[in-house]
């Protein structure tokens, strides 16, 4: 781990989390009237444009060879497959439950970065990872009560390998400035998604109700370009296993969110639940640790 820049990551991991929470439910918003592909591809095709913007501002060099490589792969997984895969899902899932179940990428991001040789296998992350996990059940009672198709839930698992899986990837290549590696990893994602949204016939078309685009716009600058950069500045000093754990702080905020504006049903299993994820996160992730990178 790199103690030198231990406060800006852990600031930019507490913040991210936090604001990351209103993604779901900006996401259940757009869904009500944008079809799934369509509405992921606009919402990062817009994002990109803004972080190209903000890319010709500050004078950022555009990478090329590997570090271009490592961009375009990292936009394919982290928001071309995770996010058409998330935005089926929470076409049928609430958005809360929908963020309950990516609350397992702590864990796949371990596995995977063992198996892959890029961290040591760490006893503590599995014990944090496991608290996290089980207090993520205590808070989905409510919703599993109800019906949950089956498809849109291996979607939501889906998503949760390719957040896993990018988060690994993006550190074999070069580093590239948060904002540029953000800027052309959703250029690449936007122009997958909307291509995907023309081959399934999805309706191409601009939102008509205001609520629709104060969820774009929340999901664009605040939930895309902010959220994202915070998140590779997280990945930058911490390795993947532990930066993930910010899949298990969202969905306490994400819960909240969902009960107020989309009407979820929740009840005392959320301070249970949440409490129990607050102490998993501390255990395999706030905690100080020794250095997890493989030699």
């Amino acid at each position: 781990m790199n103690t030198k820049g231990e406060p800006l990551a852990l600031a930019a991991f507490l913040t991210g989390s936090l604001l990351a929470g209103g993604n779901g439910v900006g996401v259940r918003f757009s869904n009500r009237e944008l079809d799934p592909l369509w509405g992921a591809g606009f919402r990062f095709g817009l994002a990109a444009v803004l972080l190209l913007a903000v890319t010709a501002a500050l004078r950022l060099s555009i990478p090329r060879g590997r570090a271009l490589a490592g961009a375009t792969v990292y936009g394919a997984l982290n928001f071309g497959g995770a996010f058409a895969l998330a935005y089926y899902a929470l076409v049928h899932l609430h958005a809360g439950f929908g963020q309950l179940v990516l609350a397992i990428v702590p864990l796949v991001t371990l596995l995977l970065a063992v198996v892959e040789r890029q961290e040591r296998f760490r006893a503590a992350a599995l014990a944090g990872a496991l608290v996290a996990l089980a207090g993520i059940v205590v808070m989905s009672v409510e919703p599993l009560r109800a019906d949950v198709p089956l498809l849109a839930l291996l979607a939501a698992l889906g998503s949760a390998v390719c957040f896993a899986q990018a988060a690994i990837v993006v550190r074999h290549f070069p580093p590239v400035h948060p904002v540029t590696l953000n800027a052309l990893g959703m250029a690449v994602a936007a122009l997958l998604l909307v291509g995907g949204a023309a081959a399934a016939g999805e309706s191409i078309e601009l939102p008509d109700r205001g609520a629709t685009w104060a969820a774009i716009a929340y999901l664009v600058v605040v939930g895309s370009a902010v959220v994202f950069v915070l998140y590779l500045v997280v990945l930058r000093y911490w390795a993947a296993s532990r930066a993930a754990y910010t899949f298990v702080v969202i969905p306490v905020v994400t819960l909240a969110l969902s009960a107020w504006l989309d009407d979820e049903p929740v009840g005392a299993e959320l301070a249970v639940g949440g409490a129990m994820v607050l102490a998993g996160v501390y255990v395999g992730a706030l905690r100080e640790t020794q250095d997890t990178s493989a030699s």
